[in-house]
């Protein structure tokens, strides 16, 4: 066991590669395709009103209040919307899977190495990566990329085509609570399979995404964080590549790894639904950590335990395992 030491140095590349969203506007009712033109971000100089919670003096003074409620809040901001002759938006971007996902791109020890790397294709030969690559093909057609661009739309259709292959999936069919099961996302999730469990050796996925939101509606390209805000003179500025507003592939990639429902509190009040993979299982929207290492449901618990051989106590554990490991990352000491 001391030669099979967890290596020092370990990381592995993402196997799903996940390109930015340029995001257009068009009409739903001529075919989406034609006519799509892309969206420009544009600033905005506005005056709010003060809404931060008060301290006590303030609150109970009626004269500090009316002077606060006064100062104007004065904001520059980046928005986006379609135009008044839109009413759908269009998102397109592409996602490459790789197999691979046995191989670490850096270990130090050899020793270990090669446990996990016999762990890992016992796991590719029991599983095949069905279960995850179902999901991955759920998250793709039911349009979870979108995130607030999704909510009440009218209608949402999700164009998905790899080599000669092309599907479409209508979004709401999939509810973005659970992952049951269509027999339309088969073909779609056989594919993604085939190359994680090491029998293709590469997938390139395009992706177009329309949501009727109605003419002139707001869209919701990412936020860029600001660093320096003291020097900024815009409190919001939106991402956009080469004038196009666009979503950072960082958030599409984590909307198709939204897939862990295998956490403790899933499904129970304390429960989030599904989250993104992560090794302790952070939601910052939440400000918690759904998989605490006291429980021993983290990452580096079961990755011990999987790479060294041990059996780990469900199926659901070793899934969680190696969705980690497809999202990549380094998982060394320090």
């Amino acid at each position: 066991m001391a030669n099979k030491a967890i290596a020092s140095v370990l990381s592995f590349e993402k196997k799903l590669v996940v390109s930015d969203g340029y995001m257009y506007g068009t009409c739903w009712d001529d075919e989406h395709k034609s006519k799509a033109e892309p969206l420009k971000i544009v600033e905005k100089s506005v005056r709010g009103t003060i809404s931060n919670r008060l301290t006590p003096a303030t609150q109970n003074n009626p004269a500090k209040l009316n002077a606060e409620v006064e100062k104007p809040n004065l904001q520059q901001v980046d928005s986006c919307a379609l135009g008044m002759e839109q009413d759908t938006l269009k998102l397109v971007f592409s996602i490459k899977v790789l197999n691979g996902v046995e191989k670490p791109s850096a270990c130090n020890n050899a020793a270990f190495a090669q446990s996990y790397a016999e762990a890992a294709k016992g796991y590719m030969e029991k599983t095949g990566f069905k279960e995850l690559a179902y999901r991955y093909a759920y998250n793709i057609a039911s349009g979870r990329f979108l995130w607030r661009n999704r909510l009440g739309a009218e209608q949402l259709e999700v164009c998905v085509k790899a080599d000669d292959w092309e599907q479409k999936f209508s979004g709401y069919d999939y509810s973005l609570r659970d992952f049951s099961e269509h027999k339309e996302l088969e073909a779609l999730a056989e594919k993604i399979a085939a190359v994680l469990a090491g029998k293709e050796a590469y997938l390139f996925i395009e992706v177009e995404a329309y949501a009727k939101l109605g003419m002139g509606q707001e869209v919701y390209p990412s936020e860029e964080l600001v660093f320096d805000k003291g020097n900024s003179r815009k409190s919001k500025i939106l991402y956009q590549v080469n004038g196009v507003a666009a979503m950072h592939s960082q958030k599409l990639g984590n909307a198709l790894r939204t897939i862990d429902t295998w956490y403790p509190s899933f499904g129970s009040a304390e429960g989030a639904g599904p989250i993104a993979i992560e090794p302790y299982g952070a939601v910052t929207t939440l400000g918690k950590a759904f998989r605490n290492p006291k429980e021993k449901v983290d990452f580096y618990t079961l990755f011990d335990k999987f790479a060294l051989g041990e059996p780990l106590a469900s199926a659901e554990e070793e899934h969680f395992v190696m969705a980690v490991l497809v999202r990549g990352g380094v998982f060394g000491k320090g």
